[in-house]
């Protein structure tokens, strides 16, 4: 880590809850969004020479206040600013503040963020899309890709979104018990994508990435504080455990991906399985499935298994079909072809992934795999072409790595089960 790295992680790790609580005191997702940036671009002046403060969170959200209001008195022209020293001095006040703030408030900020970013009154897309930019800080660029559509569409989605809000006067307030019920589908697919953004870009274990997971993890516990009987909620936080219990896995020493059936399961943390395994076992009895339960139980099916011969592909694929009659997407099918190459062939997996091309071919998993299959097949020339559209839209260096290794060794075997996202 480089010698500013670190302040880096710790405004990303900060922005979540710092975020929130300025946009509780402003309530005006603008100028929150301002103040947090103004607290970055002070904390990356300051930090290097002093060091980071006791309470980094603490310390953004107080000096974001300031600049926002310093911003607001501005712009008001209605009261004249206080001393510098005042905006300023801010060495020793952070745990002052961190003490003054409410317990409860502090702690759900980002939870009641997100539950307000789902009001009805935008539509499902631009509530997703204004929840992963105001609360987890991804790029228009990143949220694009999560919803695989272009980076100028997404940026309209989220411009409008917050015309809506400022023009349907939104209350920045904990939506009620029934609002929270209504809104709560919303909210989990909202963490799901902070997670898999996470979980997509990282080049190893650590990092900022992997803070991403963990913050996904944390939201969907506390979510699932507030609908503990919700077997949902159960599925969706089993599903992260479980896909995060193999990050010390997933990439070598020097950064390479390393495919499932070849990861040292050792290295998986036995915890987190154990615990998701209890999850999952937990909302089945519910009786009640959900695509999140589905997941994590085809995630529970490749945990349980301790050599990948042992991994029940015929479960898998089952599991994917009745997760395609509830929730039809290509992405679901392009999983179950990955199952289906284990049990029946290349041949069989190629003709559920070829109609998928015109809503995929943006998406760096579809032509990772179909180069795979075709590889398999002998069809060389097609898996180049493959390949190559891959590594153009490879999210980081590890895939693009990944993929010029396989056209290195053409000639060679290659297995495709390592190009679906869910399954590395």
């Amino acid at each position: 880590m480089t010698d500013t790295a670190w302040i880096d992680l710790a405004l990303v790790s900060a922005r979540p809850r710092a975020m929130g609580a300025l946009l509780r005191y402003f309530r005006n997702l603008d100028l929150a969004e301002e103040a947090f940036q103004e607290a970055c671009i002070r904390a990356l002046k300051t930090w290097p020479t002093n060091g980071p403060p006791r309470d980094p969170t603490a310390w953004l959200i107080l000096v974001g206040r300031n600049s926002g209001i310093d911003r607001v008195r501005r712009q008001s022209r209605e009261t004249a600013l206080p001393p510098e020293e005042l905006l300023s001095d801010v060495e020793d006040r952070e745990s002052e503040l961190a003490d003054r703030l409410d317990g409860a408030h502090y702690r759900d900020d980002i939870l009641r963020l997100l539950f307000v970013c789902s009001n009805p009154v935008l539509p499902a897309t631009q509530q997703i899309a204004l929840a992963l930019r105001i609360v987890s800080g991804l790029s228009v660029k990143q949220i694009a890709r999560a919803f695989l559509v272009g980076e100028a569409a997404m940026e309209q989605r989220i411009t409008r979104a917050k015309a809506r809000v400022a023009a349907a006067g939104i209350p920045f307030e904990t939506p009620d018990a029934t609002d929270r019920a209504e809104r709560l589908a919303a909210v989990a697919t909202m963490i799901y994508l902070v997670f898999n953004e996470g979980y997509s870009a990282m080049n190893g274990p650590d990092g900022v990435s992997a803070d991403l997971c963990d913050e996904a993890i944390r939201l969907s516990r506390l979510l699932l504080r507030l609908f503990p009987a919700e077997p949902e909620i159960m599925g969706l936080t089993a599903l992260l455990l479980l896909q995060h219990s193999r990050a010390r896995a997933r990439f070598d020493a020097h950064g390479a991906i390393v495919l499932l059936e070849d990861q040292d399961r050792q290295l998986w943390s036995r915890p987190m399985i154990a615990e998701a395994l209890a999850m999952i076992d937990k909302a089945m009895r519910h009786r009640r499935p959900g695509p999140y339960q589905i997941q994590a139980a085809v995630a529970a099916l490749h945990a349980r298994a301790e050599r990948p011969e042992q991994t029940d592909w015929e479960e898998i694929d089952l599991l994917y079909r009745a997760l395609e009659r509830l929730q039809p997407s290509p992405v679901v099918t392009l999983n179950r072809a990955v199952a289906v190459s284990k049990r029946e062939g290349p041949e069989a997996a190629l003709a559920l992934v070829e109609p998928l091309a015109d809503r995929l071919s943006g998406y760096f998993y579809f032509h990772g795999l179909r180069g795979g299959l075709l590889k398999q097949m002998g069809r060389v020339r097609e898996a180049r072409v493959a390949f190559d559209r891959a590594i153009a839209l490879a999210t980081n260096a590890s895939e693009a790595a990944y993929i010029r290794k396989q056209l290195d060794h053409l000639a060679g075997d290659v297995d495709a089960s390592g190009f679906v996202q869910r399954q590395r």
